[in-house]
């Protein structure tokens, strides 16, 4: 029922579409962007439901207040502490290696402004636990979640971050003044 309803929000309702070559493994790191809005939460959810997918994903903790604490917790929100130096990659890349199914969903800004120096987090999590990163583009002027290309990290991660972030570089974001991959020439 969920899916079915997610489906008809999401597709016929809003008017969005997909274009999705990869295959969703049990365990992967998805990188999703540009991350320009609040809405990008809710097209995430209704394309995880849409498509029987499920994944956990980052989130900073000043929104796990109650209510939405709960609501988020429920959705697979996992709240970040940014003030504390903690190994959250190496604490998420162990769990990933011992559990049998690991989807995280991470934004690579780490923020909804513009943000050229991207948070590498995702990238070790992937690299440690021998993770595919699988790119999701949410594109809101094509109406399009487009993921076309999936990365095993090299360790080279120089050149793994140029062309994760060449990917993204045309996909427009909510608001699209909000996006930047930075320099990567």
């Amino acid at each position: 029922m969920l899916k079915k309803l997610s489906q008809w929000i999401l597709y016929r309702l809003m008017g969005w579409h997909k274009a999705i070559t990869v295959d969703f493994p049990e365990k992967c790191i998805i990188c999703l962007a540009p991350h320009t809005s609040n809405w990008d939460l809710l097209i995430g959810q209704l394309y995880s439901h849409a498509e029987g997918l499920k994944s956990n994903f980052l989130m900073k903790k000043e929104w796990f207040f109650w209510p939405l604490g709960a609501l988020f917790r429920s959705m697979g929100g996992i709240p970040v502490w940014r003030s504390k130096q903690t190994s959250l990659t190496d604490i998420l890349a162990e769990h990933a290696t011992k559990a049998s199914s690991f989807q995280l969903c991470i934004t690579p800004e780490g923020t909804r402004s513009p943000n050229p120096d991207w948070k590498k987090g995702f990238y070790f999590i992937a690299l440690k636990a021998k993770l595919p990163i699988l790119l999701y583009g949410v594109d809101y002027e094509q109406k399009l979640i487009c993921c076309t290309k999936a990365i095993l990290p090299t360790g080279n991660i120089n050149e793994d971050m140029r062309e994760i972030k060449l990917y993204f570089k045309d996909f427009k974001g909510k608001r699209p003044e909000l996006f930047t991959v930075g320099n990567i020439d």
